[in-house]
């Protein structure tokens, strides 16, 4: 594999996944929200990432999704893998199996809980870029992790030649900027990880965004992506602000539910959730709802 491959341009839909009333993962609305992805236009479908609820699948589940995510999309879209955990050799094995299985890449998040140090933070990426056959993206998410991944050390990481480019969910324009700069000139990816940034990400470099609100509007998110890419900013900006009341409502509890209410007002999918996560509450429910009535989605 080169260095210079890049997982992907535009959007990368972060995919829900639908479980049944009795908690079981719903595996045909699974392969018909891919279809619908594949369909609407996105240009990379991440499975088990955060909105896929990924750290309450058994292992046996992710793999059916990971395998089933690949043999729909049959080489028309890239397919990432979520693989990251707190444990470094679970997330080796884990990212050995997705690359052997036919993904195009893996999303591997900082080690959550046990907030390791630098060293073993690179250790960690360093191990599980050794086991990829693909290119990995770092997933930084302090706020799920607690733990950062500040410039230098994404720096020092992107030496691998394996490690090929990082979602940048901290938050901050500032970071997301400074990551670009770095990075200028060089084949190395800063992708949005927030969908109220994608637009401020992507006019500083970015190549893009790992997207929630995709899951319903994978056709909007994906021409406001790639509007910035092709420097039509005025198109990009008039999209992100019809967009915007829903991607904030998407936030306005922890991801997935918010989403996953949406998707079932839409009739894609059961508004189900695993413990410890819940249903949003009725005033996030309603706030939903009125922001897809404004855009004519009800």
């Amino acid at each position: 594999m080169k260095k210079q491959e890049i997982p992907f341009r535009g959007l990368c839909t972060a995919l829900v996944t639908p479980f049944r009333a009795d908690g079981s993962v719903d595996a045909e609305a699974f392969s018909n929200l891919v279809r619908r992805q594949i369909a609407g236009g996105a240009d990379a479908l991440l499975v088990l990432g955060t909105t896929g609820e990924s750290a309450t699948l058994t292992d046996e589940e992710r793999r059916m999704l990971v395998r089933e995510t690949v043999r729909i999309a049959a080489g028309c879209v890239p397919v990432i893998a979520g693989t990251g955990t707190n444990d470094t050799a679970r997330t080796a094995a884990f990212t050995r199996f997705a690359s052997e299985a036919g993904c195009d890449a893996v999303l591997v998040a900082a080690p959550y809980y046990n907030r390791p140090t630098p060293d073993g933070l690179i250790r960690h990426f360093t191990e599980t870029a050794d086991a990829a056959g693909c290119p990995v993206i770092l997933y930084n998410i302090p706020s799920r992790t607690g733990v950062d991944l500040p410039v230098p050390l994404v720096k020092e990481l992107a030496r691998h030649p394996h490690i090929a480019g990082i979602k940048e969910a901290s938050g901050s324009i500032d970071r997301a900027a400074d990551l670009c700069a770095v990075f200028s000139g060089e084949d190395f990816a800063v992708y949005a990880g927030n969908d109220g940034e994608i637009v401020p990400v992507c006019s500083v470099g970015g190549m893009g965004a790992v997207s929630v609100l995709a899951n319903l509007l994978p056709r909007e998110v994906g021409e406001m992506c790639r509007a910035m890419l092709d420097g039509e900013w005025q198109t990009a900006a008039a999209i992100h602000n019809r967009l915007l009341p829903l991607a904030r409502a998407l936030f306005a509890e922890t991801n997935p539910a918010p989403v996953k209410a949406a998707m079932a007002m839409l009739g894609l999918a059961e508004n189900v959730l695993r413990l410890p996560l819940v249903p949003v509450r009725s005033e996030t429910e309603a706030r939903l709802r009125a922001a897809l009535d404004s855009l004519g989605l009800l």
